[in-house]
């Protein structure tokens, strides 16, 4: 596996492999990206098996995005496992892999940012402004610098897919967003980097926001498209008492639970034609998500 940690080497990386990979196939080769933040875990692992079974080159990127925090965020406390990382990404079949540093990416003078707009506003954008600004200027640099044919991302960061699913349409950016299934542990929390902060109690008491989703999603699955009566049953099996005694006495508090379209972000009244169901929450000190997807019935 190649590390790459400038936009130029890995521009040039990346055009050097495809023309090997061309040299011998008649076909043009595929290149996936699959971009993270480091910390990896089974979640980011599936993005590249998917890669790697969708595409002829694979590559990767490790970078915390410092434009994508807020001032009062976990920036600076953010997990950071670089060799264990690549050790990961080499045994997974990852080809390239990019790993710059922020005064790389964001070098003095810079200037140009990506606005997505309203929809950077909704969800995890209302409680973490200019958290999508970030994303979407990452996101569209890391486009430009390694131009794949597709892109790899996880269905656990549903605003987030939003979002990048306008920006792509939007400036007719030439990348196949692919969007993975969300992974879990074998009790249904969603696998995130930050899991790694809970204690064993936390942990326990995170389990909640899976439940609260499949509330909803079994209310609706009895018939129910209202979505004020779905986002009722999150929230009242969200504040109900945990049943693990060890877990109750952890602090939780609801950021937002929500029945939203999954393209626009935008409350529902009704589910008959589909719906995102979406949560964030924060278990102790620590902010979690998660969501489902309802089908039209």
């Amino acid at each position: 596996m190649l590390i790459c940690t400038t936009p130029a080497e890995m521009h040039a990386a990346c055009c050097s492999l495809r023309a090997q990979a061309r040299a011998s196939s008649a076909a043009g080769p595929t290149l996936g990206l699959v971009p993270t933040m480091g910390a990896l875990h089974q979640g980011h692992l599936s993005l590249v098996a998917a890669a790697r079974a969708q595409c002829d080159l694979v590559a990767a990127s490790i970078f915390v995005n410092p434009t994508q925090f807020g001032p009062n965020e976990d920036f600076s406390k953010y997990p950071r496992t670089f060799d264990a990382d690549c050790a990961q990404l080499e045994s997974a079949g990852v080809d390239l892999l990019f790993a710059p540093s922020a005064d790389t990416m964001y070098p003095l003078g810079n200037a140009t940012f990506v606005d997505p707009g309203p929809i950077a506003d909704r969800l995890d954008g209302a409680s973490r402004p200019g958290h999508f600004r970030g994303v979407a200027t990452i996101v569209t640099r890391l486009f430009s610098i390694i131009q794949p044919d597709c892109a790899f991302f996880g269905q656990k960061d549903a605003a987030q897919v939003a979002v990048l699913r306008q920006i792509t349409r939007d400036l007719n950016l030439p990348v196949e967003l692919v969007i993975c299934p969300t992974v879990r542990e074998a009790d249904n929390l969603a696998i995130s980097s930050r899991n790694r902060y809970l204690s064993a109690a936390e942990r326990l008491r995170a389990r909640v926001l899976y439940r609260a989703l499949a509330a909803a999603r079994n209310l609706a699955a009895s018939g129910e498209t209202r979505a004020d009566a779905l986002r009722a049953a999150m929230l009242d099996t969200f504040t109900a008492p945990d049943p693990s005694p060890e877990a109750r006495d952890i602090p939780a508090h609801i950021d937002y639970a929500a029945v939203v379209d999954p393209d626009t972000l935008l409350p529902l009244t009704d589910t008959a034609q589909g719906a995102l169901l979406a949560i964030a929450a924060f278990i102790g000190a620590t902010r979690l998500i998660d969501n489902l997807l309802l089908p039209p019935r």
